[in-house]
């Protein structure tokens, strides 16, 4: 194995010196912080046990109680850990997540998933010692079900490390995995738990694309069909930590530290583990990921000390750098090459109504606003559980029986949100994305995420009924509209968009050669040209084009497209590039991201959060709560129910659709 940590031996290395300065820098009043933590991690792990052992010969005295009695909080964690063994440093963190009240299941996955058969096979030996306890006992004891089960198989460490691979046993592990799975009611566990548990990491990568070949679907997508709770996220990060380790770890970093305060348990142990074995790699995974490098975010999100000894165990700052490592680039271009394998199955959240009765409905809506006060509850539970076909013909018979405007009867009896919503909810598709483009570009300011979003998401013939639906609403021509509000490339993007002519053919992969070697020469050109260029073959060619593009861009730059527009670009046309790139990689994933921006921080952006229920709770809501959770660690259902209140958060979660 070829390490490519940030930690390496110190030359010159002399325990009992080290030994003795850590001592002086210890004795008196207060501590020498810095020569503590320069010398800490300017040694590798053996090192250290070195200077511990010289320690107590020289002073007879436990060199990590003196750390801990002279350091506090986070800074003396990150140190003290720093001093153990890697493999006590599990047995603790695994001992840490299953005493107390609750289990820490993220920490029994993150290292359960992602430890080699010999680094499970010390951690369980330094538990026993450590504890003089059994660590299978302790977690038998402390989980249950499938979750268990896996873990078990995992803490044996006994997954085939030959390398030796047999083309007809992946072929038949693909086969069963698909048996155990889309190809049944219900799911068959033990078979998903013995090929993922036990074979090879070589075997198990070819695995995963002969399945995507036959199920049409990755594997991550159905683990997150067929799984649940906290046997799915074990599974996805055993397959995450098939595909790549050091983007598994990348993802968890990122989630440690977004958001409102930091998991700083999550932190200091992913960058004490990995420090010595791949953190070039993480960090290099992460500036692919998030067009950020890790040690921006450390240093935006941590202080003091404690932010000074995690930058020196990220070891540099990879936004000052241009290119990939072979390592990034080469996850850069699989990624595309899965996004362009993949067949995504997509799921709505809302379904028609069985034993539909519309005259029922429009009767029942009618005594729901009859009289004084309106009954809300009986209004929601037939508008957000009926499909929108169905809602249309209530439209209907709501004039035929009763002579009365639905529409306008439901905006007299209710109000703000909760009437923007029903209302959402009562016009058609293409009605209801030609209004949310009015909104957009009316009044004093242009919501030009809205207008992105829209354009981006929407398929040819959607696009040509919203042109017809804002056409006969509003007399004029939705690309007037958008021609007399926005200006310069930014409005070219939207016109090419709302034309509702992208191509739909399949990847040519002669004519994606071609387009990937256009976007690369564009990028040595002057920024207008270069726009002009990523909008000739971005805004026009097919999905399944354009990932193939990007892939082979990848092979001719050594960088992925996210990366130049972020660097290259700027306003609202870095933003429209962005977007199509997002949705082409993977747009349930970009949607989930709108939706978190729509509520993360203060206030919420009610109209984003109703534009995007409304219009994806029939196509693909379910893959968009799935990406929402894997990204976000909280659920979307957790988000809407601690953003919003009263009916319209009813409303909303029942077109959730679920907590996951």
């Amino acid at each position: 194995m070829v390490f490519r940590g940030t930690i390496t031996d110190a030359p010159d290395f002399d325990p009992c010196a080290d030994a003795e300065n850590l001592y002086n820098a210890m004795k008196g009043i207060g501590s020498d912080k810095e020569a503590i933590l320069d010398l800490v991690t300017s040694r590798s792990n053996a090192q250290r046990q070195e200077v511990i052992a010289a320690y107590k010969s020289s002073f007879g005295k436990d060199l990590i109680e003196d750390l801990k009695y002279e350091l506090t909080g986070k800074f003396e964690r990150l140190i003290v850990s720093l001093m153990r063994t890697p493999a006590y440093h599990d047995a603790k963190e695994i001992h840490d997540a299953l005493k107390g009240a609750g289990t820490n299941e993220r920490c029994l996955i993150e290292v359960m998933a992602s430890r080699t058969n010999k680094q499970t096979q010390e951690m369980v030996a330094a538990y026993n010692d450590a504890y003089g306890r059994n660590i299978e006992e302790d977690i038998t004891a402390d989980t249950s079900g499938h979750f268990k089960k896996m873990l078990i198989v995992l803490l044996q460490g006994t997954r085939d490390e030959s390398g030796v691979v047999d083309a007809d046993l992946v072929e038949q592990d693909a086969q069963d995995l698909f048996a155990a799975g889309e190809e049944q009611w219900g799911t068959d566990e033990a078979k998903f738990i013995m090929i993922l548990g036990n074979r090879s990491v070589t075997h198990l990568r070819m695995v995963f694309d002969a399945y995507e070949k036959i199920a049409e679907v990755s594997i991550e997508d159905s683990i997150k069909n067929e799984l649940s709770g906290d046997f799915e996220r074990l599974m996805l990060a055993v397959v995450q930590c098939i595909r790549s380790v050091p983007m598994f770890y990348a993802k968890r970093l990122y989630k440690s530290m977004k958001g409102l305060g930091t998991a700083d348990n999550t932190l200091i142990r992913i960058m004490i583990s990995r420090s010595e074995i791949d953190m070039l790699d993480i960090r290099e995974c992460f500036r692919l990921r998030y067009e950020k490098s890790l040690y921006n975010m450390i240093k935006d999100d941590t202080s003091g000390d404690y932010k000074r000894t995690l930058l020196i165990l990220c070891g540099g700052d990879d936004d000052l750098a241009g290119e990939f490592f072979p390592e990034a680039a080469q996850i850069a271009y699989k990624m595309w090459e899965l996004s362009a394998m993949t067949k995504v199955q997509l799921r709505p959240t809302v379904r028609p109504a069985s034993g539909f009765d519309p005259a029922a409905d429009a009767q029942a809506l009618r005594k729901a606003m009859k009289g004084f006060g309106t009954d809300e509850d009986a209004i929601i539970d037939i508008v957000a559980q009926r499909s929108n076909a169905q809602r249309q013909e209530i439209r209907q018979t709501f004039k035929s029986l009763l002579g009365r405007d639905l529409m306008k009867d439901l905006k007299s009896e209710l109000s703000k949100n909760l009437e923007r919503l029903i209302i959402g909810l009562m016009l058609t598709p293409a009605e209801f994305d030609a209004k949310m483009m009015r909104k957009a570009i009316e009044g004093a300011g242009t919501d030009e995420h809205a207008l992105i979003e829209i354009l981006v998401t929407r398929s040819n013939e959607q696009i040509q009924a919203m042109n017809a639906a804002y056409k006969a609403g509003y007399k004029k021509s939705l690309e007037d509209a958008i021609q007399s509000d926005t200006s310069g490339h930014f409005c070219r993007i939207l016109v090419s968009l709302v034309q509702g002519a992208r191509e739909e053919s399949p990847a040519d992969l002669e004519r994606a050669e071609a387009d990937a070697q256009e976007l690369a020469n564009a990028c040595n050109a002057e920024s207008d040209d270069m726009e002009i260029k990523f909008m000739s073959i971005l805004c026009t060619r097919s999905f399944s084009h354009l990932r193939k593009v990007f892939q082979e861009f990848v092979k001719y730059t050594n960088k992925d497209i996210e990366q130049i527009i972020k660097k290259e670009m700027s306003g609202d046309v870095k933003n429209a590039f962005y977007a199509i790139v997002r949705s082409v990689k993977n747009q349930p994933s970009y949607l989930a991201d709108r939706l978190y921006k729509a509520m993360k921080g203060l206030g919420t952006d009610d109209r984003a959060l109703i534009r995007i229920m409304v219009s994806r709770s029939e196509i693909d809501l379910f893959n968009i709560r799935k990406e929402f959770k894997e990204t976000h660690d909280a659920s979307l259902h957790e988000f809407i129910q601690g953003d919003t209140s009263g009916d319209y958060r009813k409303t909303l979660l029942i077109l959730c659709g679920g907590e996951d």
